[in-house]
């Protein structure tokens, strides 16, 4: 098995990984948020015209491949000045978490990181969804506070929000 993680720079990178969203958020999000909100936040969030606007906004996005067939993407938003990087997105498909894959997103992160000399990674996370919850809290993030956001179409997000200091 080998994997590769490369960031995206290409139009057929975008439809990529609005393609892995696709797959990703309706096999693990549906009985957390339901269809109508899993559909909304696709469109909204991560359809290939989002994800060609974040990019322009300065979000980074990588894709991680398993023998080149895609499993998993992240979007990554540094900001230097205040010594932080937000993952906006890290999704792994079901058939490849256990592999590693989110593992290795992780590490990407903190190279990242310390290359550019942020000590503080943090995201935010849907208070239900447990499994990830504590995929975190093994990897060193602690929740540091809780945000309910309406994101409009009357859908909120309803999330933790977590932290790792690196140093």
């Amino acid at each position: 098995m080998v994997c590769t993680i490369h960031r995206i720079t290409s139009d057929s990178d975008i439809t990529a990984v609005a393609e892995l969203a696709d797959e990703i958020w309706h096999e693990h999000f549906i009985p957390i948020i339901g269809d109508q909100q899993v559909d909304y936040m696709l469109e909204k969030f991560q359809s290939p015209a989002a994800i060609a606007e974040q990019l322009q906004s300065g979000f980074e996005y990588y894709i991680a491949a398993i023998d080149k067939r895609y499993v998993g993407y992240m979007g990554l938003v540094p900001d230097p000045p205040n010594g932080t990087m937000m993952i906006s997105k890290i999704y792994v498909k079901r058939e490849a978490r256990g592999d590693g894959i989110g593992k290795r997103l992780l590490q990407l992160v903190e190279t990242e990181c310390n290359q550019r000399r942020i000590d503080t990674i943090w995201l935010t996370v849907n208070r239900f969804n447990h499994a990830p919850i504590e995929w975190y809290r093994r990897k060193g993030f602690f929740v540091v506070d809780e945000v309910k956001k309406d994101i409009g179409g009357g859908f909120y997000m309803d999330d933790f929000i977590m932290r790792k200091r690196l140093c």
